[in-house]
């Protein structure tokens, strides 16, 4: 089965995962489980200097997967496609995306009149616009405020095709 996405698309420092951030908290309100991608095009670790998974890797583990009650978290040495990544995803209603540009996937602009960036490509590239910004208008193109978390979170339901509560 293919989880349905929707991806999100702005400038750093626009508000991206504050967005997601609420519409996850809504979706969970709802009943969804909800996996989220996001690409860092920077270097990030989450296996810290002098715990057991960073002894690991610089021992020369390619692959360390920790796992607790709680959680579990596998951490690979090497650069996977997005492709990849999204068919790590199983049991969720829906993948949320942050980054990831070049894929052809469905996605929603955000554009904060704070950041001065506005859109990263034109109105029309997106199924929806998130914006405080009075002044971007798109046709045929719904555009929510920041605040509206309940009509942006319904109309990821629908594009994503999720007609049903969990």
């Amino acid at each position: 089965m293919n989880i349905p996405m929707i991806g999100f698309a702005a400038y750093s420092g626009t508000g991206k995962t504050t967005l997601i951030t609420k519409i996850i908290r809504e979706l969970k309100t709802q009943g969804y489980r909800v996996c989220v991608i996001k690409h860092d095009a920077h270097r990030f670790e989450i296996d810290r200097e002098g715990k057991d998974s960073w002894r690991f890797t610089q021992a020369g583990a390619d692959m360390t997967i920790l796992s607790s009650p709680e959680k579990t978290a596998v951490i690979e040495q090497r650069e996977r496609s997005f492709s990849q990544v999204a068919a790590m995803a199983h049991d969720v209603d829906l993948i949320l995306v942050e980054g990831y540009k070049q894929e052809d996937i469905p996605r929603i602009g955000i554009c904060r009149k704070a950041a001065g960036k506005g859109l990263p490509h034109p109105a029309e590239d997106y199924i929806a616009i998130v914006t405080d910004d009075e002044s971007i208008r798109a046709k045929h193109i719904p555009v929510f405020s920041l605040e509206d978390i309940p009509g942006i979170t319904a109309f990821v339901k629908t594009a994503a095709g999720l007609l049903y509560d969990p």
